[in-house]
């Protein structure tokens, strides 16, 4: 997951390949719910892990609920019948899906509880649950706005008699998870007679209330409905744990890649986007979206588990044609239909949309904001938004996308890198995807392609112990792009050629470079790797730095590198430390920096650094052999070091490594079409 303050997407061109979703968090959170509710031990495969999931099987802890993890399987033992424990404070994130039906069932299930949320779940309405529970009997206090988390259960002394007598009245024109909250909730005290829900208003979002029903009857729960108004659970029900339970993979999620499939042409010799993990037969309301999707003018063939989408033909489905739609059925999935509607011909209408105002923002507000900045023309009401594309690929903007802290935003917008004006997009706090999909953005870049050269370079060069290596790493962690060392590539090319009975000298030229080669290196969580061998110390010693020096003065060897490192180029971006950086094997960089500080300052940084790992050490003895390998690298006949003609130079003999880091990030952020905004 990218925990970065921002990430640019470069230009995108083209997709292709086959994408695993993870688990529905719709129908992660109901079942965690009415595992923690049954008696038995549910064992539940698939499970989404993402923030909702978490604050969820957090709480089920605290009431007492025993949870046994392991990787995407969880064990639930419920509590069957007794009583939760209390008294607890339950924090419950911006998770709408945990808040409200752990309202409802703690509220019958008795006990003293506080539960909160993050600011925005303090904005999220839960007036009308909270009205439903007191008609029943229960006590439930706002302890800040009226209508509003945060809440207090207060039962101390087990729960009142309820009054179901009567049937329950609850809203469904704000949010169907109040009604939801009700469905699960109410079984806990069905005894004797039937339990009657009327909804009051048009109940919107029906299919996540479909997917409640099937989970509930999964486990042991029968409910009746009239036309989505009356809901009857039926005397003497009681939750029973149906022992396993798969979790369908989002339908949701899917929609991102189902609108990718539409807008983009195939790449390497794939053909289209391949989801695995839903199907067609889903329980998911959201996988209707396909529908909406087929109206604009994808191609989707699918079966039991899986998805297929195409780009339509020019002239019949592409391009995307625009569509009026009402959106109750489909209200998370319809966030990137307004996204789609920028490759459209002619102006698209989301109808029937006004639960986007209280969802993890005002999704309204937010699309039409977003929207307008990559240069659409939108148009907003209570319960409607409309979208009309720009009108030539000229007239898009580069735009920089804040985010809401809200997931769908992130990941709806990625969709304008594709854009026809080669523009890129700025996604601000990219890692709210963890609340549904934590690792979207990775499965974004394996099916995205484009133009090696739209993929951002920087270089930054120096000579030894400039800083160069600490301080291009640190840049590409506050960039989330991917690091090269190119030090490391010949000092573990010295050590392989070694390890292989080989001296580095002229006369094994030819075979050292037939080992480079092929070499199976990788950077990863700052070690670095051969193969499955972690060589990050080996590789360090000041033997190894002059070993390095020496094969990077064999021009074969150097040629069998400079493929090697080229494939580091892959998206985001890609940060490359080392020499010829820039100057032989990224010359077209769009920033170069050498780095560079006094030979006193560089043996003073060493010598600390020796010391600080238990190793004797010189200062002058360790001046003396840095502008020795100065002045053998500066004249050198193959690629000597000095900066690239474009280069910027940094001097860092007085600064921290920090400076250097924030230095070079500014100089990256003036080049960017969006500097300015959401500077990380």
């Amino acid at each position: 997951m990218y925990s970065t303050a921002f990430i640019d997407l470069p230009p995108l061109q083209a997709a292709a390949g086959e994408v695993h979703l993870p688990g529905s968090k719709s129908i992660s959170n109901r079942v965690l719910l009415l595992a923690a509710l049954s008696n038995g031990t549910t064992t539940v495969h698939d499970l989404l892990a993402s923030d909702d999931t978490r604050v969820m099987l957090d709480g089920l802890r605290q009431i007492g609920c025993t949870v046994d993890e392991a990787g995407s399987t969880v064990h639930i033992t419920g509590l069957g019948g007794r009583a939760p424990q209390s008294p607890a404070k339950l924090f419950m994130g911006n998770a709408g899906t945990a808040m409200r039906p752990l309202t409802a069932a703690l509220a019958l299930l008795g006990g003293e509880f506080e539960l909160s949320g993050v600011p925005r779940m303090h904005e999220r309405p839960i007036g009308d649950l909270v009205d439903a529970l007191r008609q029943l009997g229960c006590q439930i206090d706002y302890l800040g706005n009226d209508g509003y988390p945060p809440l207090r259960i207060a039962h101390a002394n087990g729960v009142p008699a309820l009054a179901l007598a009567e049937p329950i009245r609850v809203r469904g024109d704000v949010s169907s998870q109040f009604l939801t909250a009700l469905l699960m909730a109410l079984p806990l005290a069905a005894g004797t007679q039937n339990i009657v829900i009327d909804v009051v208003g048009e109940l919107i979002s029906k299919p996540y209330i479909a997917i409640t029903l099937q989970l509930l009857a999964r486990f042991g729960i029968v409910v009746e409905h009239q036309n989505w108004q009356r809901f009857t659970i039926a005397a003497g029900s009681r939750y029973q744990s149906p022992d396993t339970i798969h979790v369908e993979a989002d339908a949701s999620s899917a929609s991102y890649f189902i609108a990718l499939g539409a807008i983009t042409s195939s790449a390497g010799g794939q053909n289209g986007i391949k989801i695995q993990g839903v199907g067609l037969d889903s329980i998911q309301g959201d996988i209707r979206f396909v529908d909406a999707a087929r109206a604009m003018g994808a191609v989707v063939t699918g079966g039991p588990n899986w998805l297929h989408i195409q780009r339509g033909e020019p002239g019949q489905g592409w391009p995307l044609k625009a569509i009026d739609l009402d959106c109750n059925h489909i209200p998370d999935a319809a966030m990137t239909l307004a996204v789609m509607a920028l490759y459209a011909e002619g102006t698209t209408t989301l109808r029937n949309i006004a639960s986007w105002r209280v969802k993890e923002t005002d999704r309204i507000a937010a699309m039409a904001n977003e929207l307008r900045k990559l240069g659409a023309t939108v148009e907003e009401g209570a319960d409607f938004i409309r979208v009309t594309p720009p009108a030539q690929a000229q007239d898009w903007k580069a735009a920089s996308i804040h985010t809401y802290d809200d997931h769908r935003v992130a990941m709806c917008f990625s969709l304008a890198a594709f854009n026809p004006a080669g523009l890129p997009v700025r996604i601000e706090d990219p890692k709210c995807v963890a609340k549904t999909f934590p690792d979207y953005f990775e499965a974004l870049f394996s099916v995205a392609s484009t133009a090696t050269g739209h993929i951002p370079v920087i270089c930054i060069d120096g000579p030894t112990a400039s800083g160069k290596g600490t301080v291009a790493a640190a840049v590409a962690q506050r960039l989330g792009y991917r690091f090269l060392d190119s030090g490391a590539m010949y000092r573990i090319t010295a050590l392989a050629a070694l390890r292989a009975g080989l001296a580095i000298s002229p006369e094994h030229e030819a075979r050292i470079a037939a080992l480079a080669q092929t070499l199976p290196v990788r950077f990863e969580g700052g070690r670095v790797w051969l193969g499955s061998d972690d060589v990050t110390e080996a590789i360090r010693t000041e033997e190894a730095g002059m070993n390095a020096s020496r094969v990077s003065a064999l021009p074969a060897v150097r040629g069998s590198l400079v493929d090697l490192q080229h494939s580091f180029q892959r998206l985001p971006g890609l940060v490359a430390d080392g020499r010829d950086m820039g100057t032989v094997i990224f010359p077209e960089a769009p920033l170069k920096v050498y780095l560079t500080a006094s030979a006193a300052c560089r043996a003073e940084r060493r010598y600390k650094q020796l010391i600080s790992k238990g190793f004797s050490a010189s200062i002058a003895d360790l001046r003396a052999d840095l502008e020795a390998r100065d002045a053998r690298d500066s004249t050198r006949s193959v690629a000597p070091l000095k900066p690239a003609q474009d280069a910027l130079v940094l001097d860092n003999s007085d600064l921290t490594i920090e400076q250097a880091v924030e230095k070079v990030l500014a100089w990256w952020q003036e080049r960017q079409p969006f500097a300015g905004s959401a500077q990380g």
